[in-house]
C-alpha cells in the first residue's frame, strides 16, 4: 500500500511529476495491500496458462499433420488436452497457490517493493536477463537430478507422460516437481530484488517461454531462430522423445549448460545424422 493519499501528495513528497506509468500504478495500487498485490501471481499463473496454450491446442487439433509439427506421427486428442489442463490447474490451486501465499514473508524479506520508484527500461531488461540466467542454470541441475532413477520414477515421470509435448503440458507435472522448480524462478528476484511489476512480468514471461518450448511445433517465428543459444521447441522436443532414458537436453531456456557439461551429444549426433540424410 502506498503511503500517499493522492497523486499531488506523492508528487510533493517525491518533488517531481509522476510519469504516466507511475500514475497508473498509483491508481491501481494505492489502496491495495502488498500482500494482495503479491497474490496476483497466483491468478496470473492460472490465467496465462489457460490463455496462452489455446492457439497451440487449436492448431494441434486442426493441423495435426502440419509440416511444423515435430512429431507428426503422434496426435494429441482433445480429451488428453482437457485432462492435462484439469490436472495442472488442480496442482496450481491446491499446491502452488497456498505455497505462494504462504511465502509472502520471504518476498518482503528479499526486498521486492511496491513503491512508485518504477524501474527504467534498461533496469528492467538487465534484471530479466539476470533472472533468465540464474533460473536456467539452477533449473538445469534440478532437471538433471530429476532424471536419476529415484527422481524420475517417483516425481519426474509424470511430466514425461507426454512424449510429444504440447503447450498445456509445459507445467504438467507432479505437484512436488512444480514446487521444486519454483525455486530457480524465484532465485533471480531473491538475488537481485525488483519492483512488483517486474516480478509479475518475469513470472508471465517465464511461463510464456515454457509453453513455447513445449509447443511441439517448430514455427518460423520461434525465438530459437533469432536468439543465440536459445533452446526452443525442437531442442526440448528431443528430450521428451527420448523420454525417461534421456540424458540429453536438460536446458530450461538456453543451451550453454548442455554444451559445457556434454549433455547435448545425443541431440547433436541425431541432428547431424538427419542433416546428412536430407
Amino acid at each position: 500500500m502506498l503511503p500517499y493519499g493522492t497523486i499531488q501528495e506523492a508528487e510533493l513528497v517525491l518533488q517531481r511529476e509522476l510519469t504516466y506509468i507511475e500514475k497508473l500504478w498509483f491508481y491501481y495500487s494505492a489502496t491495495k495491500s502488498d500482500y494482495f498485490l503479491y497474490a496476483h501471481n497466483v491468478l496470473f499463473v492460472i490465467f496465462f496458462y489457460t490463455l496462452l496454450p489455446l492457439p497451440l491446442a487449436l492448431f494441434e487439433l486442426k493441423f495435426s499433420k502440419s509440416k511444423y509439427k515435430l512429431q507428426p506421427k503422434v496426435k494429441i486428442s482433445f480429451q488428453e488436452m482437457v485432462r492435462c489442463y484439469k490436472e495442472t490447474v488442480r496442482v496450481f490451486v491446491f499446491a502452488v497457490g497456498p505455497f505462494s501465499l504462504l511465502s509472502y514473508p520471504v518476498i518482503k524479506w528479499v526486498g521486492i517493493r511496491t513503491d512508485l520508484s518504477l524501474p527504467s527500461f534498461w533496469e528492467l531488461i538487465m534484471q530479466l536477463l539476470v533472472y533468465f540466467l540464474v533460473e536456467d542454470y539452477l533449473n538445469y541441475w534440478i532437471h538433471r537430478l530429476m532424471h536419476c532413477k529415484w527422481g524420475y520414477e517417483n516425481i519426474h515421470r509424470v511430466h514425461h507422460e507426454f512424449t510429444a509435448p504440447i503447450g498445456f503440458a509445459a507445467p504438467y507435472a507432479h505437484w512436488a516437481e512444480v514446487l521444486i522448480l519454483g525455486i530457480p524462478s524465484f532465485a533471480g528476484p531473491a538475488l537481485v530484488p525488483c519492483h512488483m511489476l517486474t516480478f509479475w512480468l518475469w513470472m508471465i514471461i517465464r511461463q510464456m517461454e515454457a509453453i513455447e518450448t513445449h509447443s511441439g511445433h517448430d514455427f518460423p517465428w520461434t525465438p530459437t531462430k533469432f536468439i543465440p543459444f536459445y533452446g526452443g521447441a525442437e531442442y526440448h522436443d528431443y528430450h521428451h522423445f527420448v523420454g525417461g532414458q534421456s540424458h540429453s537436453n536438460f536446458a530450461s531456456v538456453f543451451t550453454y549448460c548442455d554444451y559445457i557439461y556434454g549433455t547435448d551429444k545425443g541431440y547433436r549426433f541425431q541432428k547431424k545424422h538427419l542433416d546428412k540424410m536430407n
